[in-house]
């Protein structure tokens, strides 16, 4: 990467590196802009810092039994790439493909791996970042200066999943393993298994062990929904058929399951009860209304919280077989042989699986500062989702909870690329998002508002998200079908981007 980076020396001797553009992490979202970049902006140089040893992210670093995504691949996948599996793609196809994309677009060269960034400065006087990381494999300390910050590293905490604090846990005799951090030596086999939780990840896990344990029992607190269904797509077999090129189903497939998503969100709002109850039908295909009523039968309307599409309904098998079982109660405490519930049963195990969700990592957990003050994106005003007022020269790509991840962040590479040729056009450095005359009295809120959308690692880690405002401009509205057709005609002259030279 010599060749596109200009080096320096700082006072340290510690060999400071420039770009155009730096990329945080090489998950779904850094490979992404990182080939958006290439393509839209071929001109500026570029590097991608990642703190683990390969790209993937959530795919690299989620080993559990049976990791798969939650959501299709068709809308999962980049759209400049076709996806040519099942709609429903395990952790090792997803790497595969991230690793042709990074293969067939030269991206391989702008990636340092291994690299954990420590903090990112701003300086006004120099319209630059500079950044502290460290080389993870030497313990050296490196510097980068870029133009553009483009934060990429997701939202939650890689190294640590969340578990709750209940009483006795130090009494258990058995292991206890949240599945983020699961150990490759796990022995599962011929054990009893008690796996706490009820999202997608507890979905997924259940039924991957299950045929090897003695017995596993999924403990959740309350039911969730879920979408049981055939891994596999109708219109894409029939197009594959009529020898249709990739290309074409590719964005056919994309198309129709955005305007179903579409509907079925439209119909999560306006008609509730109706879209319950066909989900509750499905799960009625594997098990008996009674376990259906008591068990996966939620007090919430559909899509207050994400919907996991469960392939060939594989958990509810496995319930009916009676490998695996449900229960639905709360924790009292654990004990040397398991845990107690409140409702005075006692669950034994020889190992606990807390599937209790992520912990919230608001940009990377860097330490920021904007001219050598400490940044408190708690403070800031978010602009669509991805600007925060105040700070320059930076995006964060957050994705969707009811529609797949990288739709929206292909729709913030367009839009950064867009951006940075127009900043090129004008001869200015540095843009800020700054809030409007119009903008200034308006009240401003939680970054997501609780009543739409409230997983627990949401609400557990609202208070250090930037806040929203009243307008759509000021907010995540998580509405895919609105903003792909909004962000290509951002007005980049509007008051609310101040550029300076």
């Amino acid at each position: 990467m010599a060749d596109t980076a200009t080096l320096a020396k700082s006072n340290d001797t510690t060999a400071t590196e420039h770009f155009d553009v730096l990329i945080v992490g090489a998950g779904i979202s850094g490979v992404g802009g990182a080939y958006h970049l290439k393509d839209q902006c071929p001109g500026k140089s570029f590097v991608v810092l990642e703190t683990q040893e390969s790209f993937g992210g959530t795919w690299l670093t989620h080993t559990y039994p049976g990791v798969r995504s939650d959501s299709d691949l068709y809308t999962f996948g980049y759209r400049f790439k076709p996806w040519v599996g099942a709609p429903i793609a395990s952790a090792e196809e997803i790497l595969k493909y991230m690793g042709e994309v990074i293969e067939e677009n030269d991206l391989d060269r702008h990636i340092r791996y291994g690299h954990k960034i420590l903090s990112a400065s701003w300086s006004g006087k120099d319209n630059l970042w500079t950044i502290t990381a460290v080389n993870k494999t030497t313990g050296e300390s490196c510097v980068f200066t870029t133009n553009f910050l483009w934060m990429c590293q997701g939202y939650y905490r890689h190294d640590e999943g969340y578990t709750p604090e209940w009483p006795g846990m130090d009494q258990f005799k058995g292991k206890i393993v949240h599945p983020q951090t699961w150990p490759k030596d796990l022995a599962y086999k011929g054990k009893k298994v008690l796996v706490i939780g009820s999202g997608a990840t507890a979905a997924t896990v259940v039924p991957a062990i299950a045929a090897e344990c003695e017995h596993v029992t999924l403990l959740q607190r309350s039911p969730t929904y879920f979408i049981p269904g055939r891994n596999g797509n109708d219109l894409v077999d029939n197009l594959r058929k009529l020898e249709v090129k990739e290309e074409w189903i590719h964005e056919i497939a994309r198309r129709q399951i955005l305007f179903d998503q579409g509907e079925f969100t439209r119909r999560s709002i306006e008609e509730p009860d109706v879209v319950r109850e066909e989900l509750l039908s499905g799960v009625r295909a594997f098990l008996p209304e009674e376990t259906v009523q008591k068990h996966f039968s939620p007090t919430y309307r559909p899509w207050r919280q994400r919907i996991a599409f469960v392939p060939d309904g594989d958990i509810f098998q496995g319930i009916a077989s009676g490998k695996a079982s449900v229960v639905t109660d709360e924790i009292e405490r654990f004990t040397e042989k398991g845990i107690l519930l409140k409702s005075g049963t006692e669950l034994e195990a020889d190992i606990i699986i807390t599937a209790t969700g992520f912990n919230l990592n608001v940009l990377g957990d860097i330490n920021f500062s904007i001219n050598g003050e400490a940044l408190d994106f708690s403070k800031t005003v978010t602009y669509r989702g991805m600007m925060f007022t105040g700070v320059p020269n930076m995006i964060w790509v957050f994705g969707y909870f009811r529609a797949s991840w990288t739709l929206r962040a292909d729709l913030i590479g367009d839009f950064v690329a867009r951006l940075l040729n127009h900043m090129d056009k004008k001869g200015v450095k540095a843009v800020t998002p700054t809030l409007r005359p119009e903008d200034k009295d308006m009240p401003l809120l939680p970054w997501m508002d609780p009543e739409n959308f409230n997983p627990g690692y949401l609400m557990r880690g609202m208070h250090l998200l930037p806040r929203r405002g009243d307008k759509p401009e000021w907010q995540h509205t998580q509405d895919y079908w609105a903003e792909k057709d909004l962000f290509p005609q951002i007005d980049l002259d509007d008051a609310t981007f101040q550029y300076s030279k």
